[in-house]
């Protein structure tokens, strides 16, 4: 019975549980990897009505974090750099903001771009190697058969497994593609999701590099008796948090434990905060100088 048929028979509510359960299997067999286990791991696979959820989130995982630290802490940037040369709140956030959101859109358009001419260009090849086999498929086997001798398997073998998948065109031009040139095809919508590759770093750069900005464009209306120093001090805690949980976040997709993540973005994202704030006072120290 197929898992759509099994789907019309049971209820919302045993649909689901029925996912439920899948997840927490998936858990199951990524938690035995965790800790080394190779009998719980064993025991999931041998369970053959456990399905292994592989995560996929990973995907968006580049231009979610790449996006959200390149924004803080360019925002944040701007704001160190601001406070060491002593530059009032109305310039802060008229350079933040108007800064922070051309970026987003350039960093945006920059990842659509660039991530859509890696598929053309991947394709492009792909419509070589398949010329090539149509045209010379015995070379094709033998840079294959030679490649995986290489890599520890016997001539007979490699010989029997590349003859076996060469019966099927399509399958071997994709295996071709990975071993050979060491390229990933992309999938057929992949202007699809290079558009949202775009969309998502635009946001992600946006939402997070307007963060260090906030205090200042927030906490002046509600006390307006703070100081300049009292708004700075609160975009490092914001910022420090900021990194902090994205760090965090990012230890769901490795097998590093998560403070050590946290902290490991935290400390990076404060080393480029020091040299901004180090620059900003350097430069203000020029400029009253002359």
């Amino acid at each position: 019975m197929t898992n759509e048929t099994t789907s019309l028979l049971l209820s919302p509510k045993q649909l689901k549980e029925t996912e439920t359960n899948q997840t927490s299997e998936g858990l199951d067999a990524r938690q035995a990897f965790k800790d080394l286990d190779a009998t719980a791991s064993a025991n999931f696979h041998d369970n053959r009505e456990n399905v292994e959820n592989h995560q996929t989130e990973g995907g968006m995982l580049k231009p979610v974090i790449f996006g959200g630290l390149d924004g803080i802490l360019t925002s944040f940037a701007i704001v160190a750099g601001a406070a060491g040369g002593d530059l009032p709140t109305g310039v802060v956030l008229i350079l933040g903001f108007s800064n922070i959101f051309a970026d987003a859109l350039s960093m945006g358009v920059g990842e659509f771009l660039s991530s859509k001419a890696e598929s053309e260009w991947i394709l492009n090849e792909r419509k070589r190697e398949q010329w090539e086999f149509q045209n010379y498929p015995e070379g094709e086997l033998q840079e294959m058969i030679e490649l995986w001798v290489k890599k520890g398997m016997s001539q007979k073998d490699a010989e029997s497994v590349v003859t076996t998948m060469a019966k099927y065109d399509e399958f071997f031009i994709d295996i071709m593609m990975t071993e050979e040139l060491g390229l990933q095809v992309p999938e057929e919508d992949h202007l699809q999701e290079s558009f949202k590759e775009g969309v998502v770093m635009f946001c992600s750069f946006a939402t997070f590099g307007a963060l260090p900005l906030l205090g200042y464009a927030v906490i002046p209306s509600l006390f307006p008796e703070l100081g300049e120093e009292i708004l700075f001090a609160c975009a490092c805690v914001v910022t420090g948090i900021v990194l902090f949980i994205m760090g965090s976040v990012k230890s769901l997709f490795s097998t590093t434990v998560w403070y050590a993540c946290g902290l490991e973005t935290l400390l990076l994202g404060g080393a480029c905060a020091t040299v901004a704030y180090t620059l900003g006072q350097l430069i203000d120290g020029f400029v009253q100088d002359a």
